[in-house]
């Protein structure tokens, strides 16, 4: 793994056009040294850039560019429960959670990398029951405060606003009378900016990526002191 981060290279990107159309054992085997090389290698490298940048925006997530464990997501799919079987996923991805996040089920950054999208941003992806409660009362709770997130301009021109899947009714324990509603009906918060494979492959890429985070700080913020960790 070199020691620098320069965009990631195109090669990486065919590789993943190929998987599409092979996603078999045989073939990964094959071709695995390719992908260490022009996918995976990148990748850690990228990890590795953020660490810095990160730290200043928060002391309290995690960069870490270990082969396994770290902020890297595995591109091996879990077909245990799946009809799905192809073994492989047909993107690269990482993480950069929270350092409680073992621990807690908290926000995080991400960024994602296919052939047909690219995109990054922060959040906090399906929190379990009591996390996603403790969001949306601190919304109810403090309804000028969430404001103020939705509302920013920096958070809107880069990401044109909160995502996320909703139900259809308000939850249990909050009425349609109550404030934000559409926010309260969200299972999961998130910020995400879509590029373009070729803007991943410029070395301005890495600070892309860190403006987008530093205007998702608002809600990163929002979200971390509602589930009782620092931010």
């Amino acid at each position: 793994m070199s020691s620098g981060f320069s965009g990631f290279p195109k090669a990486g990107f065919d590789f993943l056009d190929e998987l599409k159309e092979n996603n078999t054992r045989d073939w990964f085997q094959a071709n695995k040294k390719r992908y260490r090389e022009t996918l995976q290698d990148p990748l850690l490298d990228f990890i590795q850039a953020m660490v810095d940048p990160l730290a200043e925006l928060t002391p309290h997530f995690v960069a870490d560019a270990r082969r396994n464990g770290g902020s890297m997501f595995r591109i091996h799919r879990d077909v245990r429960f799946s009809k799905d079987k192809r073994p492989y996923k047909e993107h690269a991805a990482c993480h950069f959670r929270h350092g409680l996040g073992r621990d807690v089920h908290a926000p995080g950054f991400y960024v994602h990398l296919a052939t047909d999208e690219v995109f990054y941003g922060a959040g906090i992806w399906l929190p379990p029951s009591d996390a996603l409660y403790k969001i949306r009362r601190a919304i109810t709770d403090r309804p000028e405060a969430w404001s103020k997130v939705i509302e920013d301009k920096a958070l809107k021109k880069m990401f044109g606003g909160v995502g996320g899947d909703g139900l259809q009714r308000p939850p249990k324990g909050f009425t349609a009378a109550s404030p934000h509603l559409d926010d309260l009906k969200r299972k999961t918060f998130f910020l995400m900016h879509r590029a373009s494979p070729e803007a991943a492959q410029k070395p301005e890429f890495l600070q892309d990526v860190v403006k987008s985070y530093k205007a998702a700080m608002p809600m990163m913020h929002f979200l971390c002191k509602a589930v009782d960790v620092p931010c």
